[in-house]
């Protein structure tokens, strides 16, 4: 997996019904403008607040426009639990190309047991799976050993790597050469990682600039370190505006100003976002070089 996979929000009409429509419009954006894939039933997707009827129209909505382009399509499947994650693996592998599934959360398992978690869900799908390290939302941080180690399996093909910083556990995974694609989740530090050696980004904002990001992407992969540069400095703002507030409010509330959506609105306990963080956004998105 390379290049930049835009995580999309999930679109709902005014009445509080998934906007299949609406999810369609926005990517079939996303690709059309660069993104190299799609990410389903994440958290900028609000997988969680979502009815299993629900995630099943987003996932048919998603594959019908990845396979249309050509595109991969990694969807969203994994709980705290092994056995529950291992259910959602099976009902949402049939629709991936991989599956995103997030390090075991709140019970803060050892690292022997995050291993045998996705040594488990692994062996249970014929899908590729796609680690999510996140130990901000997780309250697991996993040393370097343990993330190549989970890289390492046979059932890994990348990893969306969240670490809220360039650490020494960060530096200490990609310095090692792991044969893997790693995949920056933090939209904000999408370019420093690209530049020692990471392979793409799982982006919630590039639903919004899906040609800024892949501009980016393509300049440092092509050695043009100065434009590669000017595309973080003008994305930088608008990252920090977008996540201003809890995600993916700020994000909807932009996307519908643009015509990519039909309406902002997110599920409680998520909250319309403020005038002016919108504002903020808004003002850096259209602030973006070209």
């Amino acid at each position: 997996m390379h290049g930049i996979h835009a995580s999309l929000v999930t679109p709902f009409t005014r009445s509080g019904d998934v906007d299949a429509k609406s999810l369609e419009r926005l990517a079939v954006h996303c690709l059309e403008n660069g993104a190299a894939g799609l990410v389903a039933l994440g958290t900028t997707g609000e997988a969680a607040l979502l009815s299993a009827a629900e995630q099943r129209t987003v996932l048919e909505v998603c594959r019908a426009v990845s396979i249309e382009h050509g595109t991969p399509l990694t969807v969203g499947a994994g709980t705290m639990g092994t056995e529950d994650s291992i259910r959602q693996a099976r009902e949402r592998a049939p629709l991936a190309d991989a599956l995103l599934v997030v390090v075991p959360y709140y019970l803060r398992p050892s690292d022997e047991g995050i291993v045998d978690h996705f040594t488990a869900v692994g062996a249970a799908v014929d899908v590729p799976l796609v680690p999510y390290n996140v130990p901000y939302r997780t309250g697991r941080q996993l040393p370097a050993s343990t993330l190549v180690e989970i890289l390492a399996l046979d059932c890994v093909v990348a990893m969306k790597h969240c670490a809220g910083a360039i650490d020494q556990d960060t530096l200490a995974m990609l310095a090692s050469n792991p044969g893997k694609s790693i995949l920056s989740g933090d939209d904000a530090y999408i370019y420093p990682m690209l530049q020692l050696g990471a392979s793409g980004g799982v982006a919630a904002c590039a639903c919004l600039a899906p040609a800024a990001y892949a501009a980016m992407a393509r300049a440092t992969r092509d050695g043009y370190a100065a434009r590669a540069l000017a595309f973080h400095n003008g994305l930088l703002p608008m990252a920090e505006a977008l996540f201003g507030e809890p995600s993916p409010a700020v994000l909807k509330a932009c996307l519908a100003e643009e015509g990519l959506i039909d309406e902002p609105a997110v599920r409680a306990p998520l909250h319309a976002p403020r005038p002016e963080s919108v504002s903020a956004a808004m003002k850096a998105f259209r602030s973006l070089p070209a």
